[in-house]
């Protein structure tokens, strides 16, 4: 599974941005994939993910701002960002489990596949 990140970019506080992750490899259709973050000096952090049966799972601090989405024609997932803030400045990793059948848990997904980050910056 190879992965590749996009849309990330410098945003002011209140910007919404949408990010896009372009799968190839493997059935598309059958995996649960997601949205990893990281902050400089922090771990990384579930963001968002979405199950191969469209089941969406956010975390506490994205939740009502991020929205989650795929689209199994184009072998892409977005994430829709609202109402951004400092604090979701990061590098963000877009991660896919391929599982077949399996359920969307990001402890399971953060040991997916991972590919290369895009930077979002907010800042006034």
């Amino acid at each position: 599974v190879q992965l590749q990140a996009s849309g990330g970019g410098p945003v002011q506080p209140g910007d919404s941005l949408t990010l896009s992750c372009a799968a190839s490899g493997g059935t598309f259709s059958n995996y649960n994939i997601g949205w990893f973050r990281q902050a400089p000096g922090r771990d990384y952090e579930f963001v968002a993910g979405i199950s191969w049966y469209n089941r969406t799972l956010y975390a506490d601090s994205t939740e009502g701002r991020f929205t989650i989405s795929r689209d199994n024609d184009k072998e892409t997932i977005y994430l829709q960002m609202n109402s951004l803030k400092p604090e979701d400045t990061a590098e963000y990793f877009c991660v896919a489990d391929p599982g077949i059948g399996v359920e969307l848990r990001p402890n399971r997904l953060k040991g997916g596949h991972w590919g290369p980050g895009t930077q979002v910056t907010v800042s006034s």
